[in-house]
């Protein structure tokens, strides 16, 4: 649901420099712009829908939205959402102890808590599915912050990270401002701030967005996961661009079918309250050019000789494992593309890149000449102290991620007799169905396997190994697989194993900082591990 301006008061917004630091208004809360006008409560409920309660009363304005009563700020409409094990009504009293000036909820909240004997002095608005509106209600309290800014935004199950970081780099090749909002970072301009979700939550995504127009960002490239399109978090945001990598299988635990993680990535594409303007659509993948069928207007790209608007040709890969290819646009001019990442994906998605930032008027060709600078975090991250191997951290953690990144490893490798050795786990409280497949694939792609713990939360570790390694004994086609659960020492052993010309590939945490085991998370970082683990082996 998109509301426009008429519907209610516009807000006035203070430009400050995009130089200066982004305002935090709390320690430790997200960050808020630094300031909006009152909105009414009353012109809020009639603009989504929902019913004031009770309907007279005192009147009542906001200045901020959030979801959670820790973070309620004085002046807030606090969206007590209904929840799958408790229902937000229930914080309505720590809420509006905090300040909140009005409640969002449905019927069955009205009966809980604070709310079931709410008197005239409280503000409540009614919403059979409040969730539903919450990014439309964010958007306007926060001025409709993305009609002033060009997002372009990322989904598919691989490579939102890297497309992001490519677009992020070509926008500013262009001379645009930009904001980056994804797994690994968020980013106003030059300032970082800390990532909780992929894509976070209605209430704290309107109010980023306002907080980049106030610093100036003209354009935000933005990772889109198919949990924020299924469940209303992007809902109030004006897409400028949908771009979408690939489809395989993940997050089934939550979508439970393909068929339905696929209609939550298409919502981008096609459904009128979140649709981008201008829809851009990778067609290497069977889940690509379904897409591409179902929004014919879209523009495609492909690396794998499939007719598309864009496509590639030529490519190469280098020993150490940069790589390059001709870019071929619509107008059939060709477009020389370096790239530091290794791996045929990262062609798929440099393309898919420079399709995005071409429907945004950004020069292919400007952009193209900055792609070859980046190094993405966690994203085939080479590690280099002086070993006579190839070191790499990938964020793969899915089947297909798993049997690309080892495909493209494989394929790189500068001798015959050089090996590829392979440290992986699975996620605990996840799709439990991926872990025999990871299992099968990295045993298959690589000549040495050490199956390990990632992050095993509240699951057994040696359960969820004992599923990966039933999956590659069952390969028969399998180099050799050795299991040791501590990840340190998993680590260690295979850089222990590894000869002059061998590839040492750790996956499945990338970028992470830390190893959550039963709800406490440890400092674990695969870079810091694996650079230590080969001075210690080379010493």
């Amino acid at each position: 649901m998109r509301l426009g301006v008429a519907h209610l008061s516009p807000v006035t917004f203070r430009l400050v420099s995009p130089a200066s630091s982004p305002p935090t208004d709390t320690v430790g809360l997200p960050p808020r712009p630094a300031l909006v006008r009152p909105v009414d409560v009353v012109a809020l409920a009639a603009a989504v829908g929902a019913e004031p309660h009770p309907a007279g009363g005192h009147p009542a304005v906001v200045t901020g939205v959030t979801h959670r009563a820790s973070d309620v700020r004085a002046g807030d409409l606090f969206a007590a959402l209904p929840g799958a094990r408790v229902h937000g009504a229930d914080f309505a009293a720590q809420a509006l102890a905090a300040g909140a000036s009005a409640v969002l909820t449905d019927p069955a909240g009205l009966t809980r808590g604070a709310l079931a004997n709410a008197g005239p002095d409280i503000k409540v608005l009614l919403h059979p599915h409040p969730r539903a509106v919450l990014g439309a209600i964010s958007a306007e309290v926060y001025g409709d912050p993305t009609a002033a800014l060009d997002v372009l935004g990322v989904t598919g199950t691989s490579g939102k990270t890297t497309v992001a970081h490519l677009l992020e780099a070509g926008l500013a090749a262009g001379g645009r401002t930009t904001g980056l909002l994804g797994t690994v970072r968020t980013r106003i301009g030059d300032t970082s701030l800390p990532s909780a979700f992929t894509t976070p939550e209605a209430p704290d995504l309107q109010a980023l967005f306002a907080v980049m127009r106030e610093h100036g960002v003209t354009d935000v490239a933005m990772e889109v996961s198919s949990h924020a399109l299924a469940m209303g978090r992007v809902a109030g945001t004006r897409f400028a661009v949908g771009a979408f990598t690939n489809l395989s299988q993940d997050h089934l635990d939550f979508h439970e079918t393909m068929e339905a993680y696929f209609a939550a990535k298409a919502r981008l594409f096609l459904d009128d309250e979140v649709k981008a303007e201008r829809g851009v659509v990778c067609i290497d993948d069977e889940w690509g050019r379904r897409l591409a069928a179902l929004a014919p207007d879209a523009i495609t790209v492909s690396t794998n000789g499939s007719a598309a608007t864009w496509t590639a040709r030529d490519a190469a890969a280098e020993p150490d494992g940069a790589q390059h290819f001709l870019a071929v646009g619509p107008d059939g001019a060709e477009i020389p593309v370096a790239l530091q990442l290794p791996g045929s994906f990262n062609v798929a998605n440099a393309l898919l890149a420079l399709a995005c930032l071409d429907a945004v008027g950004v020069s292919a060709a400007m952009a193209a000449e900055h792609f070859g600078r980046l190094a993405v975090p966690g994203r085939m991250q080479r590690v280099e102290v002086g070993q006579s191997f190839l070191a790499i951290v990938d964020y793969a953690h899915k089947p297909a991620a798993v049997s690309a990144l080892l495909g493209a490893l494989r394929a790189q490798l500068p001798a015959p007799g050089a090996r590829l050795i392979t440290v992986l786990g699975c996620g605990g409280d996840r799709d439990r169905g991926k872990r025999p497949m990871m299992g099968a694939l990295a045993a298959a792609g690589s000549d040495v396997l050490v199956i390990t713990d990632d992050n095993p939360r509240t699951e057994d570790p040696a359960e969820i190994r004992a599923a990966m390694r039933a999956g590659a004994e069952a390969e028969k086609a399998r180099g050799d697989v050795i299991e040791i659960g501590d990840r340190r020492a998993a680590i260690a052993a295979a850089v222990a194993v590894a000869r002059p010309g061998d590839a040492v590939v750790v996956a499945g945490k990338g970028h992470e900082k830390g190893q959550e085991i039963q709800g406490a998370k440890h400092p674990f970082d695969d870079v810091d591990e694996l650079a230590a683990a080969i001075r210690s082996a080379c010493g």
